[in-house]
Formats: structure tokens, C-alpha cells, sequence
């Protein structure tokens, strides 16, 4: 059966090469993101639907819902970011930067999958799979982008006991460094990236198709067993022993 599959923040990145990845396998595929531009010229290269959404909006996140269809087989969570790397300076105090940082990074990164999640929930037919993308950047939390993607890793453990009855599964992938991807938004130095790499026990770079091979494993029938999980793409970077 072709399956039918969401991927938020499909427009670039990390979401283009999953949603080309379902589309390889014959799958039905439907992007959103915020660009609506750069997301229908993506629809058009790897023939997938684009719904302009911006993940972190309920009434954006509703209207998407409403026009996805009445059935769904995977949604992966893949919109987010670090807002760090993007955000201009606010006004006010310094309290109130850090605020604003903080919920920047938690409304991308958390609540754009819970809300997503939460929206088409009741769509996901029995057999389906929930995939949420974290970080490597969960495991030290120092910042708001480490400290959302940590809170994303316990709200899939906790997801996946609440929609187990309802024979689906929900599971976290955490990228390490990944090349090829607009990432850093031009602050990664030369420097970090040979540091990133050498971090590895495999002496190289993940890249974008890591990522999406391991969510297509995760939404397929050799799956069914695995849910609750975080699983590390990261060359040995951070290891779970």
C-alpha cells in the first residue's frame, strides 16, 4: 500500500532529503514549511505536495491539518533549527533577550512537533510511525536549542506509550554533525567542523541521506518493535555506554 507521509520543514535540508527518501519508496508525500517559494520548487523537483505552514502557528498548523485528507500513515517532525544562529538582537533588558531566545528555540523545536503531532494525530492509521528529529545537542543541554531538543527526546518516550493501543509507533533521531545542510547558517568555523569530525569513531561527517535512511527504517514493517526510542546518527560521537 502507498503510504501517506508529512514531513515538516520539508522545503530544504535535512526534510528535503527525507521526503525524497518516501518518495523513492513509491510513497504519497506532502512538505510544508514557511517558504512557500523555495517549498514548491522542491515539490516540483522530487514531485512531493507543499502546504505552506509555519509549524510553530496553531492556526496554521489547524488549516494545514484540515487540508492534509483524512488519512496518514508517518509524520516526521523535522522542522526546527537553532534560532541562535538567526535571531536579531530584541530590545529590552538582558532578561528579556534570554527569554526570548529560550521560547525561540523551544516553540521551533518542541512545540512545532507537538503541535503538528497533536493536530493529525487522529489521522495516523494503525501500522503508522511518529519520527521526531533531535540533537546530539540534547545530551550537554547547555543552551536552548540543546535544552528544546532534550524536552523533544522525553516527550517522544512519553508519546509513544500514549499511541501504542492505537498501533503506532513514535521515535526520536539524533543527528550529530551533519555536512551538506544549511545548519549553521554560516557560523560553523573551520576549525568546529575538523573538530566535529574528529569527534567520531568513523573519522567522517554524517550526511543529509543518514538522516533519511534511518527515518525510513523507522516507518517501515521491520520497525514495528522499536518505538520509544532515541537513536544516535553520529559516527560514534556520543555513544549511549
Amino acid at each position: 500500500m502507498r503510504r501517506i507521509v508529512l514531513v515538516t520543514g520539508g522545503g530544504s535540508g535535512l526534510g528535503k532529503a527525507v521526503a525524497a527518501r518516501f518518495r523513492t519508496g513509491g510513497d504519497t508525500v506532502i512538505i510544508t514549511g514557511r517558504n512557500a517559494e523555495r517549498l514548491a520548487d522542491t515539490a516540483a523537483e522530487i514531485n512531493a505536495r507543499p502546504i505552506t505552514c509555519d509549524a510553530t502557528d496553531p492556526q496554521q498548523v489547524a488549516r494545514m491539518a484540515d487540508e492534509l485528507g483524512p488519512d496518514l500513515d508517518v509524520v516526521v517532525n523535522m522542522a526546527g533549527g537553532n534560532t541562535d544562529f538567526y535571531q536579531s538582537g530584541g530590545q529590552g533588558t538582558h532578561l528579556d533577550g534570554v527569554l526570548a531566545a529560550w521560547r525561540a528555540n523551544l516553540d521551533a523545536n518542541l512545540l512545532s512537533a507537538v503541535l503538528t503531532t497533536t493536530a493529525v494525530l487522529e489521522k495516523l492509521r494503525p501500522g503508522g510511525s511518529i519520527v521526531n528529529i533531535g540533537s546530539i545537542g540534547a545530551e550537554y543541554a547547555a543552551t536552548s536549542y540543546g535544552a528544546a531538543k532534550a524536552a523533544l527526546a522525553a516527550w517522544t518516550a512519553g508519546l509513544s506509550s500514549q499511541v501504542g493501543p492505537k498501533a503506532l509507533t513514535a521515535n526520536l533521531i539524533a543527528p550529530g554533525y551533519i555536512a551538506e545542510t544549511d545548519f549553521f547558517h554560516g557560523n560553523l568555523s573551520e576549525q568546529r567542523r575538523v573538530a566535529l569530525i574528529e569527534a567520531t569513531h568513523n573519522g567522517r561527517a554524517g550526511h543529509p541521506s543518514d538522516v533519511a535512511e534511518t527515518t525510513y527504517f523507522l516507518s517501515s514493517d521491520g520497525a514495528r518493535h522499536i518505538t520509544g526510542q532515541t537513536l544516535h546518527v553520529n559516527g560514534g560521537a556520543h555513544t549511549t555506554r
